[in-house]
């Protein structure tokens, strides 16, 4: 009999998806766990890869050769089994690779860094390769830093076995060391010690005291420094006199800068009561119910939140609370945290890879119950779940762009189901899919109509752009609204003002020759911003300087053209020199902790507007906020995509929340050039039912969700015809395989043809019933396989938020 483990390893390609068995060494044998990390030797030669322990058998059988488990990266697994299940229900779900999914689940510091090195195994000829053994036998190799003769020479020592090339696995996980110092004296010691100090020595008497007061207690030598006001020094004093043992102890890395204040349970009013009555009864029956809370902007959908969370943890179990904007993560932990103290964690892209892992091994550990975080957190490794939140449900970031292109909704149902717990799905405008749910009674529809100070939803005002444009020539601003701004500011309120643009303007075009600026990368236009003086692609990263004359005529009459946040920014402190402006978008919000800073700012008082993209559109909760604008309703409209009113929709009801959210009234003003559409004028009002009856209705005579279940398939490559000549080749295998009552559109080009200078085309499968698809697209997976080494991609997206 022999001690095998299946290894999952880190080789993302469908011939390696699945588990491989090695043999368990003897010194690994009562140590090795299921959901580990270990090193294992793969393939030929002596390359090593990261894997994680899918299985163990102690009793195992197997004919032929094994290659042993190298070493452990970790004394305890970082999967649990829900997890573990969870990466391959994931996999065939979302059409990925198990340990793409696994790898996601972790925290980045916990994937594994691959080295080369070269080791010199005999003595070599050739002076210029032996340059590179002069100081070691074995150095670091990145064949990119060697010409192509060198290069040659060391494969051509390498066949003759004379250099090898052997595979590192680096673990980038590092917990934080600081000094720690532990207590070395007995009583006696303590007053031999205190009657030997002179009277003046009041730091040496106090580390004294305190090792008589807490002979036992191991203390981080900066907590001993600050909490009784002794310095480094005597410290160091006292561990050369043998007081203390000092030595290197693990500490976790603070995420939470500011003190958080603490907060208690609020009266609930007759609709948040039941709402809670409701998901309480679904925790103590450990029922995996799903509740869509829809509720009106400053319904108090957050304290629903809190108060069900208070159940679940007064019954032993964890809570997990998702958000979908970074921007919203510091607000809402803060509430949290205010509300449930040093049992929560926080988990979002804002904090360091330190950060994150520190809070990831908290949760691990058991030390944390409560987790607050942005998409990535429905992975936590929380246990026991007793509720699961996900606020803003609608909100399209919580679908993953890249593999594994997974719903966070779909995966918080999951785990709801394992741990038998409530998912809350809350919005102010649900997305149509989980609306059509409710009232298929497949989720319980819960609603909060009213305000929770019974306060008036804001005024809401529509400005029609073509009119002031004529009047004023001005395409930004209004003059309504800029009155609207002046009062506010005379008045000591806040104005909070969306522009769903970043940058300075949108393009730049040649008045003389037509000529615009786009990416030498992308099918793009590249964005102004004034700021660095560049233009900037937002899709490749791509930057270079402001032409101040046409590349094309060389004339100099080049303008800019279209609006971004930046542009208006500087506009605007022109046409108000008193006002005191917030911008927060992608370019202000970079470094770590920018959100925090600047909505804590205005969040003080400490500006009159603030300025930003839809980051600003949800959740925020600012009492002083009267009057907010909408500068282009129209943005997002504009989009060549079916969810293009439903966006637009969300996105200025959202907005339109912000206003009057305590005791003040507040106003709204929504300016655009389509006054009369249905998706603007119902955003107005508020009106959800009248938009979903009305969306819905449209959805249904065009054939789209939530009607129909979605696929889109998509083949790249940086030669188009290669992209466009594998698309028709899968579009005959589809038609072969699937019913007539599919629809298929397609093969096309993508909305934007070339991205990183690689050429997309795509097929779009609309679908109610297709029992054979997901093993025709498994079998598209693997037939096309092969030819991602020759650099052509063919990616599936189940249900994908747009077809752009």
């Amino acid at each position: 009999m022999l001690n095998l483990a299946k290894i999952i390893v880190d080789v993302p390609t469908m011939q390696t998806n699945e588990p491989y068995t090695y043999q368990i060494p003897d010194f690994l044998n009562e140590q090795l766990e299921k959901g580990m990390r270990v090193i294992v030797p793969f393939g030929n030669g002596s390359r090593k890869v990261q894997g994680i322990v899918w299985d163990i058998n102690h009793n195992g059988k197997f004919d032929g050769k094994l290659k042993a488990i190298e070493s452990v990266m970790d004394l305890e697994p970082v999967l649990n089994d829900e997890l573990l299940l969870m990466s391959k229900w994931m996999a065939s779900k979302t059409f990925s690779f198990q340990i793409s999914c696994i790898l996601t689940m972790l925290p980045s510091v916990m994937r594994a860094k691959y080295q080369k090195q070269l080791k010199l195994v005999d003595d070599i000829d050739d002076e210029n390769v032996a340059k590179i053994f002069s100081k070691s036998k074995i150095v670091d190799f990145n064949p990119e830093e060697f010409d192509k003769d060198i290069l040659r020479k060391i494969l051509h020592l390498k066949k003759k076995n004379k250099i090898e090339i052997k595979y590192n696995v680096k673990n980038k996980a590092q917990s934080k060391k600081i000094l720690g110092l532990k207590p070395n004296l007995f009583d006696n010691d303590i007053d031999k010690a205190l009657s030997s100090l002179r009277s003046n020595a009041i730091k040496q008497k106090n580390i004294l005291y305190y090792i008589r007061d807490y002979p036992r207690e191991i203390i981080s030598q900066r907590k001993l420094c600050k909490k009784y006001d002794i310095s480094e020094a005597a410290v160091k004093t006292a561990v050369n006199k043998g007081w203390f043992k000092q030595f290197q102890m693990e500490a976790y890395r603070n995420p939470y800068k500011q003190p958080v204040k603490r907060n208690y349970p609020l009266k609930l009013n007759a609709d948040q009561s039941n709402a809670v009555i409701q998901v309480g009864n679904s925790i103590d029956n450990n029922n995996s119910k799903v509740f869509l809370l829809e509720g009106v902007t400053g319904s108090g959908k957050t304290e629903v939140y809190l108060q069900a969370m208070q159940k679940a943890l007064a019954m032993g179990k964890t809570a997990l609370m998702l958000v979908p904007e970074i921007a919203l993560t510091p607000q809402m932990a803060n509430r949290v945290k205010g509300r449930f103290g040093d049992r929560v964690a926080m988990l979002h892209s804002g904090l360091s890879n330190g950060e994150k892992y520190d809070e990831w091994r908290r949760i691990n550990n058991g030390e944390a119950d409560v987790v607050v975080g942005a998409r990535s957190a429905v992975f936590a490794p929380l246990k026991n779940i007793g509720l699961i939140i996900m606020d803003e449900e609608h909100d399209t970031s919580y679908k993953q762009d890249d593999t594994p292109r997974y719903h966070t909704r779909d995966v918080a149902k999951w785990r709801a189901k394992y741990y038998k717990c409530p998912v809350i799905l809350g919005s102010a405008t649900p997305s149509l899919e989980s609306r059509a749910r409710a009232t298929k009674g497949v989720y319980s529809l819960i609603r909060l109509p009213h305000r929770i100070n019974n306060q008036s939803l804001p005024d809401v005002k529509i400005i029609d752009m073509k009119n002031e444009l004529i009047n004023s020539g001005d395409e930004d601003f209004s003059s309504e609204l800029l009155s609207a701004i002046r009062n506010r500011i005379s008045k000591g309120e806040q104005t909070v003002l969306m522009l769903n643009r970043r940058g300075y303007s949108s393009f730049i075009m040649c008045r003389t020759c037509g000529f615009v600026l786009k990416c030498p990368n992308c099918d793009i236009s590249l964005t102004l911003h004034m700021d660095t003086k560049t233009m900037k692609c937002h899709y490749c990263g791509h930057e270079e300087p402001i032409p101040y004359k046409c590349p094309n005529c060389h004339d100099k009459k080049i303008r800019y053209y279209g609006t971004g946040t930046q542009k208006v920014q500087k506009k605007l402190q022109k046409l108000i020199p008193n006002a005191q402006i917030i911008r927060m978008d992608v370019d202000t919000t970079r470094r770590k902790g920018s959100h925090e800073r600047l909505l804590q700012e205005f969040g003080q008082g400490n500006a009159d507007i603030l300025l930003g993209t839809q980051m600003i559109a949800k959740g925020l909760d600012f009492p002083n906020v009267t009057l907010v604008g909408v500068l282009n309703a129209d943005t997002s409209l504009d989009l060549p995509d079916f969810r293009s009113s439903e966006k637009t929709f969300e996105l200025l009801t959202q907005v339109s929340g912000r206003a009057g959210r305590a005791e003040k009234e507040g106003l709204v003003y929504i300016q655009t050039f389509n006054p009369d559409n249905y998706a603007i004028q119902l955003s107005r009002q508020q009106d959800y039912e009248k938009f979903y009856r009305t969306e819905m209705n449209i959805r249904h005579i065009t054939n789209y969700p939530p009607y129909y279940f979605t696929v889109k398939i998509t083949a790249s490559d940086i030669n188009e015809s290669k992209a466009a000549a594998k698309m028709f080749e899968i579009s005959k295998i589809l038609k072969a395989k699937l019913s007539d009552q599919t629809i298929m559109l397609g093969p096309s080009p993508s909305s934007i043809l070339r991205i990183k200078n690689k050429y997309y085309y795509q097929i779009i499968i609309k679908y109610k019933n297709e029992p054979s698809l997901h093993a025709c697209l498994e079998y598209i997976l693997q037939h096309y396989q092969k030819d991602a080494q020759k650099g052509l991609y063919v990616n599936i997206d189940p249900n994908p938020l747009n077809f752009m």
